[in-house]
């Protein structure tokens, strides 16, 4: 069994409970993003875990372009990973506070070599607030991130097929259920350590077939072997009957993806000249699915008519 490692669960429900209801009610589309690793922790008072390299940089990226789109976005991420407009900032190989300075009134301002650059993202990030249209909600382990993605969708449910899940979490394969995990801290003076692991609960078919049957769910697939790439995505649409799955490979995976469809095939790419500019490919993989999920949403109603 799995069991969830935090006690925010009833809290962070009802904020998307609220945050649905009022989209809902205003007509606009949702998006569910989720972003970042999960851990797998090692012991029960956890001290050890095991994690993957995920930043959260493509979901923190995609949930801005989705704004930029009209949709209202829950950002459901791992804690302290990298977060929409914020994260034009955290990872900067300036310190943040090389960003500003005193003024000569004793007060702080942005140092104007950096205005052209911050203010349209500030604009951005203040709309988003004042639209109320981004909500943010955490997890950290594995079994954080599959509780509340089971209670998400579900709330959302009632959204049908304006809603869109954008799964982009790099989330855990294997994991040591509670019941087999020592309490405390493994003690290196023991020597090796062995593990045996589980294979993480599959979310996508019930989320498909139970949770959110009319729901435009969109999946990654991450490789290092090219020859695995298309055939592994096309097995998971196969295995879970849902709508797309965007695959990459981990070392062009900011320059190119390949949307994977029942079937379609369609490569998305950068050109050298745009990726030296700082284009993002997630400027072209959102309108890419905002498309697709117009198109979802019409023959949907059409065969309900």
């Amino acid at each position: 069994m799995i069991y969830p490692d935090f006690n925010t669960l009833p809290e962070d429900e009802n904020k998307v409970k609220e945050f649905v209801n009022k989209h809902d009610k205003d007509g606009r589309r949702i998006v569910l993003v989720t972003s970042g690793g999960t851990t797998v922790p090692l012991e029960n008072n956890t001290v050890r875990f095991l994690d993957n390299f995920s930043a959260g940089t493509r979901g923190a990226t995609s949930a801005e372009y989705f704004l930029e789109m009209g949709y209202a976005v829950i950002f459901m991420h791992r804690q302290f990973s990298l977060q929409p407009y914020s994260r034009h900032y955290s990872y900067s190989t300036n310190c943040f506070l090389d960003f500003v300075e005193l003024s000569n009134d004793g007060g702080i301002e942005v140092n104007s070599q950096y205005v052209p650059k911050m203010k349209p993202i500030l604009e951005r990030y203040q709309k988003a607030k004042q639209d109320g249209t981004l909500l943010l909600i955490n997890f950290v382990t594995v079994a954080d991130y599959l509780f509340l993605l089971r209670s998400v969708t579900q709330i959302m449910k009632i959204l049908k097929e304006r809603a869109m899940f954008y799964l982009a979490a790099a989330v855990s394969d294997f994991f040591i259920p509670s019941q087999k995990m020592v309490q405390h801290k493994i003690q290196s003076a023991e020597g090796g350590l062995t593990l045996t692991m589980d294979q993480v609960p599959k979310f996508l078919k019930p989320m498909v077939t139970n949770w959110v049957p009319e729901g435009f769910i969109v999946s990654f697939k991450l490789e290092t072997d090219p020859s695995l790439l298309v055939d592994k995505s096309r097995q998971a649409l196969t295995r879970y009957g849902h709508q797309i799955v965007i695959c990459n490979l981990l070392t062009t995976r900011k320059a190119e993806v390949t949307f994977i469809t029942k079937d379609s095939e369609l490569k998305i790419s950068l050109s050298k000249e745009e990726a030296n500019n700082g284009v993002e490919i997630e400027s072209k993989i959102i309108p890419e699915l905002v498309k697709r999920h117009d198109l979802w949403i019409k023959n949907t109603k059409k065969e309900q008519a």
